[in-house]
């Protein structure tokens, strides 16, 4: 790979596009290349299909290297709102087409090495050419909270006589519901891909009501006729059945707590397609009419004079628009094209004339603005600062807008949302909020507030949510995630000093009688918090207790015999939640303590120091161990390290003195060295389980626990730490194993590890093929293996770390160990430098006050320095334990409290 800059891989190579940002240059010819093709279910993803994610705050579009986009939204369930189903003549959308006549030039891919593709910040590019014609069309989401993306097509004659050409722009509409209904037919009919064909059944059940848009479009607004009798006899049985014998399927009875909450949009909001910079000749609705026996490549209307003026029903839905024009030799034209939705709020009219107001300069703005409000880290490594533009782009763009909830929210993507259908587990959303309280803070609030939108009147959270408010049937009740709110929350509120926020008010999840009611965060916060202490609650260990599962789902369901199952439930302590809950419940207190609360802080802080030593009393000499299972069945985590809980155990304390040498040691040697992309989560896989050896659970590496374990490295060896956080890239992960395409430019949540047959891959089973493969009846993590927002979040959030940012309840702790000489950090909250001249920083909350800023510097740089400023002026800080200066502020200007560590000589 030493002809393409560091992190490329086989498929093609990293570039600066004209905007100043990192795009992916695709050059595979996956139609004729062996290396394209992944193992999938083929009825759920062609296997040599590779795509790229467009997305704005309200869109996410699926970008196909076929050339054909597809576009989510959420809004009253989530769905796809053109699906790619060419047996009904349905190719999704974003596909052009130049027609002069003699030729015609098509945006969908067919192998034709003139076509370039690029992925971009914020738009998926392609690029096709004749001898006598460019086509250049860009498809990108306009950078905020439109519910739309625009095509941009820019056509230019190289030839030497006029030419009179005709532009068609074709987006199908065909929705494919994401609904969680139709996999629990599929599965319990132990074949996964069956999903594909019940869901499209029921985008059948749809009437479609086409009008014109003057001379500009087409507007589709759909009616749902009802369920057929035959659906609702099944769904009813199906009910019948999960509250009765299929609890260990589906975790127990299906119900809805209020007449709104449903698993599809049955009121989908309108469709557009529009011409934004002119009037249209030709418009059509009929795709089986457009297409006919040309196909997707050549379809047969275009071989006609012109495509019919025609806007009523079709058995076909599509929404194909004509532009007619004329180019003089060797001129350009550029087009542009609409195509989105309407929810409540949107108008088209205005959405046109706030787009053709700027056209010509639309793209370039939109994508300057994903250079701002990012965190930007400048070293030695210029790869590095690419990664982190493109995580930050990514994880934002994976924005939707939940109308039951009323907030945006962070899919964790994948499989997950776009094979099974949820929006969850809950923990997942609140750890892709935390780099935005470092860019973003409004979004992390907003994630948190869905989160405590969804708490029960008992304090549980539940597992996942999908469709339009409904809580998800699930096997998985896990006991840890009021943490991962609690400690969301306090981050958030002790790095922004909102504390205003902790007495906003919050309507929570409807009730089974009454409805919902209003709490405040700060009330809502302390409910979770007495269901982790009293309903989770501790085993005779003084542990928290497992239930089924923790941040590992399968860590019972997968590894537990059916007959201890349980005994299990009901005696297994978690040393993970434990680990975890010492140092999150520890930061909780803080917030307590500084919203005027001493009593439940000191409540708090006294059980976090209680699980704390509880969590020191597992170590075994090598590590502490992973789980009480019950008393048949013992300790999990003696014979084998599970990476899990070594983290948490250094970052809480809970290993401390010469333990923590033997950990690292260890940590090191058998779970991190060895791997070139991260650390594996067993130091050996466990024979007989239902994962294979390496894979997912079973020895596999996870960047949700990697994250923390960069965290917790960055406490104890600079060097380490560092090295672990290159090797949960995407550029390592590409250098590493460059002919799996997934890992270039995102990924999924979890990577085969090299204890696995197929190392750097996903989840997937070879011994089973085609629709039969392994998983949940025919899933595979490589049906939608990218993504995911772990491989983006984690990056961003775990740098911080590096950092050795602690945020308190006086102010901010600093700890920097980064192993370089020169290197600088910088984000909206916080920004860090270290120069041959010195450190320099600001710290820049929400909230003005006054603040402690603690800096800890090796004692070799400490005698360098000749004089501390705060906002510019020398002040007298303190010195402690030879290498801590602390000094005092207030937060001015436009960043906040300012400080610098000047070097003698300077």
């Amino acid at each position: 790979m030493a002809d393409k800059p560091y992190g490329s891989g086989y498929f093609g190579k990293w570039v600066f596009d004209e905007n100043g940002l990192p795009a992916y240059s695709y050059t595979c010819n996956q139609l004729a290349d062996e290396r394209a093709k992944t193992f999938t279910n083929p009825k759920l993803r062609n296997p040599v299909e590779h795509f790229h994610q467009v997305g704005n705050d309200r869109v996410v579009a699926i970008a196909s290297n076929f050339g054909y986009v597809q576009v989510r939204q959420d809004e009253g369930a989530p769905k796809l709102l053109n699906d790619y189903d060419p047996e009904n003549f349905q190719y999704a959308g974003g596909i052009g087409y130049l027609v002069d006549g003699n030729e015609i030039l098509c945006t969908f891919y067919d192998g034709d090495p003139e076509f370039k593709r690029t992925f971009g910040v914020g738009y998926f590019r392609k690029s096709v050419s004749s001898k006598k014609y460019d086509v250049d069309q860009v498809i990108f989401a306009p950078f905020g909270d439109d519910p739309l993306v625009i095509s941009q097509v820019t056509v230019v004659n190289k030839s030497d006589v006029r030419a009179n050409l005709r532009w068609v722009e074709y987006w199908g509409y065909q929705p494919y519901h994401l609904s969680f209904r139709y996999t629990i037919y599929a599965a319990m009919k132990k074949d996964l891909g069956h999903v594909v064909s019940l869901r499209r059944a029921f985008s059948k059940r749809f009437e479609q009501n086409v009008r014109p848009v003057e001379d500009r479009g087409i507007v589709i607004k759909s009616r749902f006729k009802g369920f057929g009798l035959s659906d609702k006899i099944k769904w009813f049985g199906l009910k019948l059945l999960a509250a009765t014998l299929a609890k260990k399927q589906l975790g127990g009875p299906i119900k809805f707590r209020s007449k709104e909450i449903r698993l599809e949009d049955l009121n989908p909001p309108p469709v557009f397609l529009v011409s934004l910079d002119g009037p249209v000749q030709g418009l059509l609705t009929d795709a089986r009419l457009f297409f006919g026996r040309g196909g997707v490549s050549r379809p047969e209307a275009l071989v006609r004079e012109t495509v019919p003026k025609d806007a009523g029903r079709a058995e076909s839905c599509a929404m194909i628009l004509e532009r007619e024009f004329s180019l003089n030799p060797h001129e350009r034209r550029t087009l542009y094209f609409a195509y989105g939705y309407l929810p409540e709020g949107y108008d088209l009219d205005y959405l046109i004339k706030k787009y053709e107001r700027s056209l010509e300069n639309t793209w370039s703005s939109s994508t300057a603005k994903w250079k701002e409000n990012r965190i930007r880290f400048i070293c030695d490594e210029p790869w590095v600062d690419r990664e982190l533009i493109w995580h930050n782009y990514y994880l934002r763009s994976g924005l939707t807008y939940d109308t039951f909830f009323k907030e945006h929210i962070v899919s964790q993507g994948s499989v997950y949302q776009y094979i099974i259908g949820f929006q969850g587990a809950a923990r997942d959303p609140l750890q892709h909020a935390l780099p935005f309280i470092f860019t973003e803070p409004r979004i992390t609030k907003e994630v948190i507030r869905y989160t405590l939108k969804e708490v029960q009147p008992t304090g549980e959270i539940p597992y996942a949510i999908t469709g339009f408010g409904a809580i998800m049937p699930s096997i998985f009740k896990p006991s840890d995630l009021p943490l991962w709110l609690l400690w969301a929350t306090s981050e958030y509120v002790l790095a922004t000093r909102d504390l205003d926020f902790l007495n906003e008010k919050i309507r929570t999840y409807p009730g089974p009688r009454d409805g919902s009611k209003e709490e405040s965060v700060h009330n809502l916060l302390y409910l979770t918090y007495k269901y982790l202490v009293g309903t989770i609650g501790t085993g005779k260990h003084g542990i928290l207790r497992l239930s089924n599962g923790d941040w590992n789902d399968g860590v019972v369901v997968e590894y537990v015999p059916d007959k201890e199952y349980d005994e299990v439930v009901k005696h297994g302590e978690s040393v993970l939640n434990s680990a975890m809950a010492a140092y999150v419940l520890a930061k909780y207190a803080e917030v307590l303590e500084m919203a005027g609360s001493p009593k439940i802080s000191s409540e708090v802080k006294k059980f976090a120091e209680e699980q704390r030593k509880a969590v020191a009393s597992q170590w075994n000499e090598r590590w502490v161990r992973r789980a009480w299972l019950s008393e048949r069945l013992g300790w999990v985590g003696d014979d084998r390290m599970w990476l899990e809980p070594q983290p948490w155990a250094i970052i809480s304390g809970a290993v401390e003195g010469e333990q923590l040498g033997v950990l690292f040691k260890n940590i090191e040697g058998l779970m991190r060295r060895p791997s070139p992309i991260g650390a594996m989560l067993l130091s050996e896989s466990i024979k007989g389980g239902k994962s294979m050896p390496g894979v997912a659970t079973n020895g596999g590496i996870w960047h949700s626990i990697n994250g923390t374990l960069v965290w917790a490295l960055a406490k104890i060896d600079g060097v380490s730490a560092w090295d672990e956080w290159r090797k949960n890239t995407l550029a390592a992960h590409a250098e590493a194993y460059p002919e799996i395409w997934y890992g270039i430019w995102s990924g999924p949540d979890t990577y085969n590890s090299i204890l696995a047959k197929h190392p750097g891959a996903t989840y997937f089973d070879e011994s089973r093929t085609g629709e039969k493969a392994y998983g949940l009846g025919g899933l595979n993590w490589t049906d939608f293996p990218i993504m995911n927002m772990h491989v983006h979040a984690w990056p961003l959030y775990s740098l911080t770390k590096l950092l050795g940012i602690e945020f308190t309840a006086e102010g901010i702790s600093i700890k920097p160990n980064i192993p370089k000489g020169e290197y600088s950090f910088e984000s909206p909250l916080f920004g860090f430098k270290k120069s041959a001249e010195g450190y320099t920083g600001w710290y820049n909350p929400i909230s003005k006050s006054r603040l402690k800023i603690r800096i800890h510097l090796p004692e070799e740089d400490l005698e360098k320095a000749s004089s501390v400023l705060i906002n510019g002026v020398e002040c007298k800080p303190r010195f402690e334990d030879g290498n801590l200066i602390e000094v005092e502020g207030e937060t001015s200007g436009a960043k906040g409290l300012e400080w610098a560590v000047v070097f003698k000589g300077v």
